[in-house]
């Protein structure tokens, strides 16, 4: 299942070419992630992600370009590849209905007083199941 989540554009965003930048698409794909494992967590009572998790790597293919506009964006994130002690989140972004930007996050969940990264708890699991989907080509 994939969640979506609204993400508004900043005029800030844009860049001197008039469209939003390259960059501030992660931004965006954070924003999904701070919804999906922060705030459906939360109310969820799964606070297991919430403890911290780092990025490990990211990718992104930028398919078209976006210019500002006060609609915001649809991101639809979604988890796949849950190992032991690692998972990737997929993107896909769109303005309106057109598919703009796709992307993936190697998540790696992270024990901040030990300074290490942690396996994934069978509750976080649980979680991380109901929102596994394929990635789209």
């Amino acid at each position: 299942m994939r969640h979506t989540v609204q993400v508004p554009m900043r005029w800030s965003d844009m860049d001197a070419y008039g469209h939003v930048n390259n960059v501030v698409f992660l931004q965006y794909f954070e924003m999904a992630r701070v919804d999906l494992f922060f705030e459906r967590a939360s109310l969820e009572e799964r606070t297991g992600l919430r403890r911290g998790t780092v990025v490990a790597s990211h990718e992104i293919r930028y398919r078209l370009p976006v210019v500002y506009s006060a609609r915001p964006l649809d991101v639809h994130i979604w988890v796949s590849g849950v190992r032991a002690a690692a998972f990737t989140c997929h993107y896909e972004v769109f303005d309106g209905p057109r598919l703009a930007v796709t992307g993936s996050t190697l998540l790696v969940p992270y024990d901040f007083d030990l300074g290490r990264p942690r396996r994934i708890t069978p509750d976080e699991k649980e979680f991380l199941a109901r929102w596994t989907d394929e990635p789209s080509t």
